[in-house]
């Protein structure tokens, strides 16, 4: 009996060893890369992180542009104050009102979806497109235009000052990549 269980042992111990020996073979070993092999085959690495910032990233509060409409101003805290805690899937229908009553724009534009935002905006109320590529770089009061998300809808939200505001308030960045941001300039 005592023979059998010792054969077992040992034949576990090999096995376990012979594993760990294939797994590692053929994977250099590194202080500042993790290599890996997937299942394909070929081998990848990534860095190896030794600490991380304790703080959390802080993004400086809106500027304001004077060059632009004054109600597009009023328009972002028209939009905040109406946002919820979260979004109710209607993002291009409360910044249409909130366009629509800060008085920026004279009637209810005519599109169904947030994608197609700008353009509308261009074409028919005067918008021109700002050159903003940074979300957080946008002065208070833009309209920024989300590609299509996974519905096809898009995004679009006004810029506040501490955030973006459309259905819901948020101060954290849009997932969707930015088409592009708008803005209507004083006459």
């Amino acid at each position: 009996m005592r023979r059998l269980i010792l054969l077992v042992f040992l034949c576990g111990l090999g096995l376990t060893l012979s594993t760990i020996e294939v797994r590692s073979e053929g994977l250099t070993s590194s202080t500042s890369k993790f290599y890996y092999q997937t299942p394909s085959g070929w081998t990848g690495s990534a860095r190896i992180i030794r600490h991380y910032w304790s703080g959390s990233i802080v993004h400086p509060d809106a500027r304001v542009d004077s060059r632009l409409d004054p109600r597009l101003r009023r328009a972002a805290t028209i939009a905040e104050e109406r946002a919820n805690a979260h979004s109710r899937a209607r993002c291009w229908r409360y910044v249409k009102e909130a366009l629509v009553a800060s008085g920026v724009i004279n009637s209810y534009p005519k599109t169904n979806y947030a994608s197609q935002a700008g353009e509308e905006l261009v074409r028919n109320f005067g918008f021109k497109r700002l050159p903003v590529r940074d979300q957080f770089a946008a002065p208070i009061g833009a309209v920024l235009v989300f590609a299509q998300g996974s519905n096809g809808a898009g995004h679009v939200v006004i810029r506040t000052k501490s955030g973006f505001a459309s259905d819901y308030w948020t101060k954290n960045r849009c997932k969707y990549p930015l088409i592009a941001v708008y803005g209507k300039f004083s006459s």
